[in-house]
């Protein structure tokens, strides 16, 4: 490593020469773990932080990454940020994905972190540490914002009339203003805190997922009610003309509407900013673009021929200029990380009749790969990710580090020099070097999960091998999705198949044995 002498008296006097001196610092140091010591300060160590998380954005949905729904703010985040080529959810759904993402931890160790139920009990438990703990310990004031689906309250649901909690107050973060699960699912308000936002006490709200307990009308008998007709499995409870899963009695003065739902979330990232300007902030943004029902402000309707859809995405891109300038209004571009990435892979129809089947065109959501939302297959967890840190990210490069959502913990608590629980961590590892842009490599391998826990596993030099498994081919309830699962071992070379089109486990047993080895290491942990 380079040797300097330093005045260190001139060092607390000079923020740009500490800046700089950072910077240097780094690079020199790209293989080490966690930071040199000599860039410990507030002013380096300490940006602002944005985790984008989108929700069912495909690795090719995004024009940086070859998609042709035109996203210009995001592609400035890749222009003039690091864009990853490897970077991994933890699952092919949300809920798993995003308790992996807080924790630290793969969700198939857990038991319930299945696709989560409007009234489903908090499945992260106070006491456990989390990546907002993390940040807290650090200094930061922490915030979500948006999509929670995570469950709420304790182990007998969600009371919605009442204080709710457990939630995301007692897991790390200081404010949180939610969708309680997704927009496809009652209940539809938003929780601040923990209580309902609106809510009338003499109109308390009721759920049930399994019987009709409401006087609502239903898409199944009131489909001419529709503002957007379900294909399949969306056909409960009618909110502001779209039917639901799941059954909503009371609460009127609390629903949402669809429409208002982007323009809320970035005025409450904005407040959020702006709350106490002298202290950093961490704000886990949760957009519901592009889930289904795919409805966006009546300004972003037709903007793409690709319909809804297409629609939508440009809606998600609009979010991420709009906090982009909210930035930049307030000289805080150069103090800021942002992380975008996606809870999962792509699906076109996945209730709703939006025509985003018809209306694709050329548009590849799927970036070449096979499978896709709930799949084993690579679309299924392989998401776009991008670090923008304007001065401190070299812009405008590509990474084929191999990177998992589920170290970001690590990789912060050791940029932060904070602790963690490692048992509650099991899985996150430092890789903060990677997200940087100084690692070339990242990560020696990656567990991946489909729907049914089917588990897979990535190695460091692009071999995948999927667990043996005797389910259906496509994914059951009408997506057109393959699976992925067979009732063989699956071994394949995505540097040269990165489609999965052709099984090479009989060719390469030595490759074969590895992997397995290496996955059933990992589930022993």
């Amino acid at each position: 490593m380079l040797k300097m002498r330093i005045n260190f008296r001139f060092l607390h006097t000079s923020t740009a020469f500490l800046a700089a001196l950072t910077l240097l610092l780094i690079s020199c140091s790209s293989n080490e773990q966690g930071p040199p010591e000599d860039t410990h300060s507030s002013d380096a160590r300490t940006p602002n932080v944005i985790i984008i998380y989108t929700d069912d954005v495909g690795y090719g949905d995004v024009g940086a990454y070859g998609g042709n729904i035109e996203t210009p703010h995001i592609d400035r985040l890749a222009e003039e940020g690091l864009m990853f080529s490897s970077a991994y959810a933890t699952s092919a759904t949300c809920t798993p994905s995003r308790y992996s993402l807080l924790t630290g931890e793969y969700p198939w160790r857990k038991q319930g972190t299945g696709v989560a139920s409007g009234v489903a009990p908090s499945l992260i438990e106070p006491g456990r540490d989390t990546w907002p703990l993390v940040m807290q310990r650090a200094g930061y004031r922490t915030s979500v914002i948006g999509k929670w689906h995570l469950g709420l309250g304790g182990a007998e649901g969600t009371d919605y009339n009442s204080k709710i909690t457990p939630g995301p107050l007692e897991i790390g973060f200081d404010y949180a203003w939610l969708i309680p699960a997704t927009n496809d699912r009652v209940p539809t308000v938003f929780v601040e805190n923990h209580h309902v936002v609106n809510l009338d006490p003499d109109d308390p709200i009721e759920l049930s997922y399994s019987e009709n307990i409401s006087d609502r009308p239903t898409g199944r008998n009131n489909p001419d009610l529709l503002k957007m007709p379900y294909s399949h499995g969306h056909d409960m409870t009618i909110t502001n003309g779209i039917s639901r899963i799941g059954y909503m009695k009371g609460g009127e003065s609390a629903l949402w509407r669809d429409e208002d739902i982007a323009d809320i979330l970035v005025d409450k990232a904005i407040d959020f900013m702006d709350d106490d300007p002298d202290n950093p902030f961490f704000i886990y943004y949760n957009p519901v673009d592009i889930h289904v029902p795919r409805i966006v402000h009546e300004r972003f309707e037709g903007v793409t021929p690709f319909g809804p859809r297409g629609d939508m995405m440009a809606q998600l891109d609009w979010q991420v200029g709009a906090l982009m300038a909210a930035l930049e209004e307030r000289g805080l571009q150069d103090q800021t990380l942002i992380l975008f990435t996606s809870d999962n892979g792509p699906v076109l129809d996945d209730g709703y009749e939006d025509d985003a089947n018809e209306k694709i065109g050329d548009h590849d959501p799927f970036g070449g790969r096979s499978g896709g939302k709930y799949s084993a297959f690579e679309a299924g967890t392989r998401v776009p990710l991008i670090a923008w840190w304007p001065g401190v990210i070299v812009p405008g490069r590509e990474s084929q580090a191999l990177i998992s959502q589920v170290d970001f913990l690590a990789s912060f608590a050791a940029w932060h020099r904070q602790e963690f629980n490692e048992e509650d961590a099991v899985d996150s590892q430092n890789h903060w070097p990677a997200l940087m842009g100084d690692d070339p490599s990242g990560r020696d391998g990656v567990v991946l999960q489909a729907i049914q826990n089917v588990l897979s596993y990535v190695d460091q030099d692009g071999y995948k091998y999927i667990r043996p498994h005797d389910g259906p081919e496509q994914v059951p309830w009408g997506t057109d999705i393959y699976t992925g699962f067979y009732p063989e071992d699956q071994l394949y070379n995505l540097k040269v198949d990165p489609a999965e089109t052709r099984n090479i486990a009989n060719e390469e047993p030595v490759i074969l044995e590895r992997l397995k080895g290496l996955l059933e290491k990992e589930i022993s942990k």
